[in-house]
């Protein structure tokens, strides 16, 4: 794989560079491939350390996995398409997309090879076929490719920024029509389980549109152009306006500190419809790995959050 250093790109680490530009996906990988001499300029390999400059070509060879041994589970899944190079699932809350700690089984991966067979592609024998993620509680689309060809066009597709993702999510506060959050993720200095807005983190964008607003709650569509961890979560908790029911950045009980007593009893009713955080990847829309052609999918709200919206618009309108 060849990969060109852009113009406007300034003095960048060659594996931070890797993993932002999601050539790999995280930068310890790029890491691993530089020291196995993997990663070369000018038939050169490089340091992790050398500071890439515009015009460069970078050459990323990036090994076949090895073989898989994991093992397929009859676990439940929304399959919304399904074709000889693809696979789109609605994902459900509490599934982890592939293992990792704390998730050795019972994950999408476990349940795609149940449901769908062989699924192929990557440089990790315990992600075959991921090309993106959702958090384990977030719910909605999610594309995985079947085939080494398919995951190398999906990867390529989402680095060029030709995959478009849509969130519906529900946010303490009342936003403003739109507006645009452009902040650096990457992992907290003082939970290292979490991520946060970091001087060195990684560069990431995310847009927003009213879609309604209630009394002390937003009901928001965003679109993201980058897919950092935990991206859109941390970005308005950063704004101050945590996703609603987010246990791990301030979207629960501690929300509701200092609220006006009325506000604050129906906030709570509120907190007791829905465990998880109020976000939901309803729309996807990418290039098709093998014709070319735009596929876009939409998923419904699922239960919970339907019915969060339904019990705030009831106490924002009155009887």
């Amino acid at each position: 794989m060849l990969v060109s250093v852009p113009p406007d790109t300034p003095p960048t680490r060659l594996d931070r560079f890797l993993a932002d530009r999601d050539v790999v996906h995280s930068r310890a990988f790029a890491q691993k491939l530089i020291r196995e001499g993997l990663v070369q300029i000018d038939g050169v390999p490089v340091k992790a350390s050398h500071k890439v400059s515009p015009g460069e070509e970078i050459s990323v060879e990036i090994p076949a996995p090895e073989p898989s041994h994991l093992l397929p589970e009859d676990i439940p899944l929304d399959i919304i398409h399904m074709d000889e190079d693809i696979v789109v699932v609605n994902k459900q809350a509490g599934l982890v997309v592939h293992p990792g700690v704390g998730a050795r089984t019972g994950t999408l991966v476990h349940a795609l090879l149940h449901h769908v067979g062989r699924i192929d592609g990557g440089e990790d024998a315990e992600r075959p076929g991921i090309v993106h993620r959702l958090d384990k509680d977030t719910t909605g689309l999610l594309v995985v490719a079947r085939h080494p060809a398919a995951h190398a066009c999906l990867g390529e597709a989402i680095r060029r920024r030709e995959v478009k993702r849509e969130y519906c999510a529900v946010v303490w506060g009342v936003m403003d029509d739109r507006g645009t959050i452009e902040a650096p993720v990457g992992r907290s200095s003082s939970d290292r389980t979490r991520m946060a807005v970091v001087n060195n983190g990684r560069h990431a964008r995310s847009h927003y549109q009213l879609g309604e607003a209630f009394r002390f709650t937003s009901l928001l569509d965003v679109t993201l152009d980058t897919g950092r961890t935990h991206q859109i979560r941390v970005h308005f908790s950063h704004r101050n306006h945590a996703l609603f029911g987010d246990p791990a950045y301030g979207g629960r009980e501690k929300a509701i500190r200092g609220m006006a007593h009325d506000r604050r009893r129906a906030a709570a009713e509120a907190l007791s419809l829905i465990d998880r955080q109020a976000l939901h990847a309803a729309r996807l829309g990418f290039p098709h790995p093998e014709t070319g052609e735009w596929a876009q999918f939409e998923a419904p709200l699922p239960a919970d959050m339907q019915a969060l919206i339904q019990f705030l618009r009831q106490e924002r309108d009155g009887p």
